[in-house]
């Protein structure tokens, strides 16, 4: 979901998230109250926990120094957690099964017309179709693992702070930056919301990504509310250009 707001976020998200009893991936249950619980102020001022990854060797100076600063400047609010080193392998194993799912999902396409796929996906689905049957099941296997670890993280905390992406925007639309630290919470189907609350040296927004406890997603979109109001507006403002004079000859 892309919104200007937490309140437009919650808006769509509560939509998306109902039941379809064409949908085999959505479950029968209450609907999900995402607008109301976002926009309720916390009972009390939530405790963020700042988890580096093992992305972290990925960030650029920029980054590195500005989270360094936002973990400061909400003080008691904020903790680093460190995670143990079994997830070093989150990346390569959400990779083992995205690709697979893409060889499986897209088999028809490539036997029909390779060709005609992207250079990038038709990569992606050759390497999936080499994953083997134990590569796949060690892989899924983990995920419970590492949720059991990160749920040590919410015992105390109500969300985990970490950077969006390892830099400022990229400028343009070729790109929207590295995902490797999304990785990990897309891997353990966490909730995760980025707010541009930081800019860059080149003046590009960069992302603060908070991540909430699994089917947790109301709680977040009211932290991630408190910590736009902690922090001011995350809107970037927009600076007026002046025309440039014209020679006079």
């Amino acid at each position: 979901v892309f919104a200007r707001t937490i309140e437009d976020a919650a808006l769509i998200a509560e939509q998306m998230m109902a039941y379809d009893d064409r949908d085999p991936d959505t479950q029968p249950r209450a609907r999900f109250a995402l607008q109301k619980t976002a926009a309720e102020e916390p009972p009390v001022s939530p405790r963020l926990a700042f988890v580096r990854t093992p992305a972290w060797d990925h960030a650029d100076d920029d980054t590195k120094d500005a989270f360094t600063e936002l973990v400061a400047h909400l003080g008691e609010n904020a903790g680093e957690f460190e995670l143990p080193d079994m997830f070093q392998e989150a990346v390569s194993l959400h990779r083992t099964i995205m690709e697979a799912d893409l060889a499986r999902s897209f088999e028809q396409e490539y036997a029909r017309g390779k060709k005609r796929l992207s250079p990038i996906l038709r990569e992606m689905i050759e390497r999936g179709q080499k994953v083997l049957a134990v590569e796949y099941n060690r892989a899924l296997g983990q995920i419970p693992v590492f949720h059991q670890a990160l749920d040590k993280v919410f015992e105390w905390h109500d969300a985990i702070i970490t950077p969006a992406t390892t830099g400022e925007a990229p400028v343009g639309l070729e790109s929207t930056g590295s995902p490797v630290f999304c990785t990990l919470w897309t891997l353990c189907g966490m909730p995760a919301i980025t707010l541009p609350l930081m800019q860059g040296s080149h003046g590009m927004p960069m992302g603060v990504q908070l991540v909430g406890a699994k089917g947790d997603d109301a709680r977040l979109l009211r932290t991630a509310r408190w910590l736009v109001n902690f922090s001011g507006d995350p809107r970037p403002s927009r600076k007026k250009t002046r025309s440039r004079k014209r020679d006079k000859h």
